[in-house]
C-alpha cells in the first residue's frame, strides 16, 4: 500500500485547475468548441498521463488498453500498460496495471504502445519492450482468463523481435491471425491458432507511395508510414489506420482487397494538433456507432511524453472512406445512461478534480487521495422518480470529512451529504450511508469530497437505494461545515 505523506501532492490535476486544464485542450485543438462544464470528457482519463490507445469490444463493454506517462517526464518514460472500460463511452472506470515491463523477466524497459485481441476465451496482449539481452525492442504477448486480467508473459521469451515497434494484431474472418508492427519498416507475421506462435518468417509489406502517400524531405523514409499500425476489416475492405511522417505526426490510412495488401494510401484521418509530436489511432464500432481513439498533450503539463487519451465518435462516408475528424474537448456523446440502483465503482469517472486511485485491499481499484474540494463526476445518471438513500464503502485514517452528493456540478445542488468517520485505515473500510432528496431524472452526479487539511476519504464502491425521497438533507451530525 502507498504511503500517504501530508502533502504535498505533484499529481497532474493537482498542478493546474481544471478550467485551465480546458482551456488548453480548446487552445490546442482549433476545431473543437468552447464547451461548458458538463460537456468536458475529452482526455477520457485526467488523473494519470495516458497514451497509446487500443481498444477492444466485448461483452458490451469497450475495454481500453493504454500506455503510462509518468508525471513530469522529459523522455518516453513508461513502465507499465494499463486498462480502462466503458459500457457508455463517457463514464470510464480505472482497472489499474495488470501488465508492466517486469512481467516479462526478459525485459528491461519501455511499456510502449500494444494491442490486446481476445481468443477462444482468453486475451492476448502484444507489447513492445525492451530485450534485456539485445537492448533491442521486441514483441511479447501476455495472456489472460479475463480482459482486466492479471496478464502474464505467456512463453518467457519475445514473440518476435527485430528492434521495431508498436504490434497489433487482427483475425480474419476465415480465423487467420496476423500480427503486424514496425517503424521504420512495416512487417507482418501468421499467427497460429494458439496465437502465441507463428507460422513462416516475418515478411514486410512494401512501402510504395502508391500504397502509404508521399513524404517529402527524408530520403531515408520515401512513405508517409511512420509507426502505430492498426488493422481491421469492415465490409469486404481492409484498413490500415496509422501514424504518418515525422515529427508531428498525424494520422492516415491504407485500404486493400485483402490483409497483406496490395494497399492504396487514402489520405488523412486527422491532422496534426494537439500539442503531441507522436499520435496513435484506435477505431472499433460500439452499439452501432464507430469511435476514433487518439492521444494528444491537452491536460496540465501535457506534451509529447506526458499523452492523454481522447475518443471521438464519427461516421464512414458511403463509400467506405474516413471522414477528416479532429480532436475536441467535449470527446464522444454518452451512449445510454449510468444505473446509481445498482454497485457502482467510485474508480467509475467521467471527469475529475484532485483525486488518484489506488489497489483496494478488497479487490480492483479505490479512489484516494481526497482533499478538501476534490471531486468525481459521473455523467448521465438515471434517478428516475429519486432515490431515498445513498450508501458507500469508504476508508479514512483522519474521519469528520463528508461526500456531498451535488447535481450538475461541483458547487451544484446538494442532494446528499454522507458523514466519513476514521474506520482505522486507509484500507479499513466500513459503510456509510445517508439520505437523499431531490435527485430525479437523469443528471450528472458530482461526489464532492469536503472537510479540514489534508487526505480525507478513500471510497471503494457507491449504490443509490429507490425509494420515496426524503426532505433535501441538512449537514451531517458531526461533519464539518465548508
Amino acid at each position: 500500500m502507498r504511503r500517504r505523506p501530508q502533502p504535498t501532492r505533484t499529481r497532474l490535476t493537482r498542478a493546474v485547475a481544471w478550467a485551465a486544464s480546458l482551456l488548453l485542450a480548446f487552445v490546442l485543438a482549433p476545431a473543437a468548441v468552447h464547451p461548458t462544464e458538463a460537456r468536458a470528457d475529452n482526455p477520457i482519463v485526467q488523473h494519470v498521463y495516458t497514451a497509446d490507445p487500443a481498444p477492444l469490444v466485448h461483452d458490451g463493454r469497450v475495454y481500453l488498453y493504454t500506455g503510462h506517462d509518468e508525471d513530469n517526464s522529459t523522455n518516453y518514460t513508461m513502465k507499465e500498460w494499463r486498462v480502462w472500460s466503458s459500457a457508455d463511452m463517457v463514464n470510464w472506470t480505472d482497472h489499474g496495471s495488470p501488465l508492466s515491463v517486469a512481467s516479462f523477466s526478459w525485459a528491461s524497459a519501455n511499456a510502449w504502445a500494444g494491442q490486446v485481441v481476445g481468443r477462444n476465451g482468453k486475451f492476448y496482449w502484444y507489447v513492445p519492450t525492451t530485450e534485456r539481452a539485445t537492448g533491442r525492442m521486441a514483441i511479447g504477448v501476455a495472456v489472460s482468463d479475463s480482459p482486466t486480467g492479471p496478464f502474464r508473459d505467456a512463453l518467457g521469451h519475445p514473440l518476435v523481435g527485430n528492434g521495431e515497434i508498436d504490434p497489433t494484431v487482427f483475425i480474419d474472418d476465415d480465423g487467420q491471425a496476423y500480427l503486424y508492427w514496425g517503424n521504420p519498416n512495416l512487417w507482418y507475421v501468421r499467427l497460429n491458432a494458439d496465437m502465441i506462435s507463428y507460422s513462416g518468417s516475418p515478411a514486410k509489406i512494401p512501402l510504395t507511395t502508391a500504397g502509404f502517400g508521399t513524404r517529402t524531405g527524408d530520403p531515408n523514409r520515401p512513405t508517409l508510414f511512420e509507426e502505430g499500425p492498426w488493422v481491421y476489416k469492415r465490409g469486404g475492405l481492409y484498413y490500415i489506420v496509422y501514424a504518418a511522417k515525422c515529427c508531428s505526426e498525424f494520422i492516415a490510412y491504407s485500404t486493400a482487397p485483402g490483409p497483406t495488401g496490395p494497399w492504396t494510401y487514402r489520405g488523412t484521418i486527422m491532422p496534426t494538433q494537439g500539442s503531441s509530436f507522436t499520435n496513435h489511432p484506435g477505431i472499433v464500432d460500439f452499439k452501432g456507432n464507430s469511435y476514433f481513439f487518439y492521444h494528444n498533450g491537452a491536460l496540465p503539463g501535457g506534451s509529447g511524453y506526458t499523452r492523454s487519451v481522447g475518443v471521438e465518435k464519427f461516421s464512414y462516408n458511403p463509400d467506405g472512406t474516413i471522414p477528416t475528424i479532429n480532436m475536441t474537448s467535449t470527446g464522444a456523446p454518452q451512449v445510454g445512461t449510468l444505473d446509481p440502483y445498482i454497485r457502482q465503482e467510485a474508480e467509475t469517472i467521467a471527469w475529475e478534480s484532485g483525486i488518484e486511485t489506488e489497489p483496494s485491499s478488497e479487490g480492483g481499484m479505490n479512489v484516494g487521495y481526497t482533499e478538501n474540494g476534490d471531486y468525481i463526476k459521473v455523467k448521465g445518471v438515471a434517478f428516475g422518480t429519486g432515490p431515498s438513500s445513498f450508501t458507500a464503502r469508504v476508508a479514512s485514517a483522519t474521519g469528520g470529512s463528508t461526500i456531498e452528493l451535488r447535481l450538475g456540478g461541483p458547487n451544484g445542488t446538494v442532494v446528499g451529504r454522507c458523514g466519513v468517520p476514521n474506520t482505522g485505515g486507509w484500507q479499513t473500510w466500513t459503510t456509510v450511508s445517508c439520505p437523499v432528496g431531490g435527485a430525479t431524472g437523469t443528471q450528472d452526479l458530482y461526489l464532492r469530497f469536503v472537510g479540514g487539511s489534508g487526505y480525507l476519504v478513500n471510497a471503494d464502491w457507491w449504490r443509490f437505494t429507490a425509494g420515496a425521497p426524503t426532505a433535501p438533507p441538512g449537514r451531517p451530525v458531526g461533519a464539518p461545515r465548508k
